[in-house]
C-alpha cells in the first residue's frame, strides 16, 4: 500500500500503526486453512451425502468477512473495543441460554443453537468478549477507581463457568478459567490466592473426571489406550508417519478419508500427511510467533487495560491452538477444539477474528502508548 507517513486519514493512521507482522500471519493462517479444507473436507461432505464441495464452498464464504471484520475491528480505538467486547457479551449470553433452552444435543452436549438457518456456537464468542470485560474489571480497581472490579471480574467468570458447564463444555471452561486466572495475577493476585486457586484447579479436574462420563473417557484412553476406542488418534499418528518430512504431495493423503473430524479438530493430521513435517512446524512457527509477537508489543505499554486485555486475548489464541495440536499429536486427552484461523468452522473463525481483530486494534502503536524511563510519554 502506497500510504504516506504523513497521511492523516483514519486509514493512513492504521497502516502505520497496526502491528503489519501479525496481520499477515492471521491471514496466512487464514489461508493455510483454505487450503487445508480443500483436501480433508471432501471425502467427509460425500460421508453426509452432500457433495464433495460442501464444506469448501461455507469455509471460504466466512473467510472473507471474517478477514474484513477483524480488519474493520482493528481500525477502533480503546473506547469503542470496550464497547463492543459489552455488546458482544450480552449476545453471548442471551445466545448461551437459547442454546441451553432451545438448541440440539451433539454427544451428549448442548453447544450449538440454529439462528437463520447458520449454526451457531455461543461460546465461542464469550471467550474474547469475556477477556476485554474482564480486563476492564481489573484495570479499573488495580488503577485507583473506586470500583470493585476484582469482585465483579471473579463474579463475572463464576457465571461464565455456571453457563459453560451447563452445556457442559470442560474445554473452554479451561480456556475462560486460564483467562481469568492470569488476568487476576498480572492485576495483583495476591501469592496465598494463587495458590488456593491452583488447588481449586486440581479440585475441579478430578472433579470433572467422576462427575463427567464423556471426561472420565477421554482421560482413561489418553492414559489406557486399549480401554476405549482409539480410532481418529490412531489414525491421526499414522497420517503423521505417513507424512514424514516433506509429506506425501497436496491431495495424496489418505488418512483425510477416514478421519470422521479431518476437516475440523484433525486438521493438523491432513496438514502431516500431505504436507510433511515442514508444514506443521510452519503452522506452529506462526502461533507461536503471534503470541510472542503480541507480548512484547505490550511490554512497554503503560495502560493496564491493554496489557490484560491484549493478555486475555493471545492467551485464548495460543492456549486453544497448544490444545488442538496437542490432541492431535496424542500429548494430552483429546479435546474437540478448532486450530484458529486453520479448522473448519464457521462460528470459530468468525469469533476468532473479532478477538484478534480486538489484539490488533490494541497493540497498533499510538502516540502516548510507550513511555520512557523519566515517565515522559515517547509520541
Amino acid at each position: 500500500m502506497n500510504i504516506a507517513r504523513n497521511d492523516t486519514s483514519i486509514l493512513g493512521r492504521w497502516w502505520w500503526e497496526v502491528d503489519r507482522w501479525t496481520l499477515f500471519c492471521f491471514i496466512v493462517l487464514a489461508g493455510f486453512g483454505l487450503v487445508l479444507t480443500a483436501s480433508a473436507s471432501p471425502s467427509v461432505a460425500e460421508r453426509i451425502g452432500a457433495d464433495s464441495m460442501f464444506f469448501i464452498r461455507k469455509q471460504a464464504v466466512m473467510v472473507v468477512p471474517a478477514v474484513m471484520l477483524m480488519l474493520t475491528i482493528s481500525l477502533l480505538d480503546l473506547k469503542n473495543i470496550k464497547r463492543l467486547a459489552g455488546i458482544l457479551l450480552l449476545f453471548s449470553i442471551v445466545m448461551m441460554f437459547a442454546t441451553l433452552a432451545f438448541g440440539s444435543e451433539i454427544k451428549g452436549a448442548t453447544r450449538w443453537i440454529r439462528v437463520a438457518g447458520i449454526n451457531l456456537q455461543p461460546s465461542e464468542f464469550l471467550k474474547p468478549a469475556f477477556a476485554v470485560v474482564a480486563a476492564t474489571m481489573f484495570s479499573a480497581q488495580r488503577m485507583g477507581e473506586k470500583v470493585p472490579g476484582f469482585w465483579m471480574a471473579s463474579g463475572l467468570y463464576l457465571f461464565m463457568v455456571a453457563l459453560l458447564m451447563a452445556q457442559p463444555d470442560f474445554g473452554q471452561t479451561v480456556i475462560v478459567s486460564a483467562i481469568w486466572g492470569v488476568q487476576f495475577f498480572l492485576a495483583g493476585l495476591p501469592l496465598v490466592i494463587v495458590l488456593s486457586l491452583l488447588i481449586m484447579m486440581v479440585v475441579g479436574i478430578a472433579s470433572a473426571y467422576f462427575f463427567f462420563p464423556h471426561v472420565q473417557s477421554r482421560i482413561d484412553r489418553f492414559l489406557d489406550p486399549a480401554s476405549g476406542d482409539t480410532y481418529q488418534v490412531d489414525r491421526a499418528m499414522e497420517a503423521f508417519s505417513n507424512g514424514g518430512v516433506l509429506g506425501m504431495g497436496p491431495g495424496n493423503g489418505t488418512a483425510k478419508n477416514v478421519l470422521p473430524d479431518g476437516h475440523a479438530d484433525f486438521i493438523l493430521a491432513v496438514a502431516g500427511e500431505e504436507y510433511g513435517l515442514i508444514a506443521c512446524l510452519v503452522i506452529l512457527f506462526m502461533y507461536g510467533f503471534v503470541v510472542l509477537r503480541g507480548f512484547s508489543l505490550i511490554f512497554s505499554r503503560n495502560n493496564m487495560f491493554v496489557i490484560l486485555a491484549v493478555t486475555g486475548l493471545l492467551l485464548q489464541f495460543g492456549l486453544q491452538a497448544m490444545i488442538n495440536m496437542s490432541s492431535t499429536l496424542t500429548l494430552i486427552p483429546t479435546k474437540g477444539m478448532t486450530l484458529p484461523f486453520v479448522s473448519y468452522g464457521g462460528s470459530s473463525l468468525i469469533a476468532m477474528a473479532i478477538g484478534m481483530g480486538m489484539v490488533l486494534a490494541l497493540t497498533r502503536n499510538r502516540p502516548g502508548n510507550y513511555q520512557s524511563s523519566n515517565g515522559s510519554f515517547i509520541k
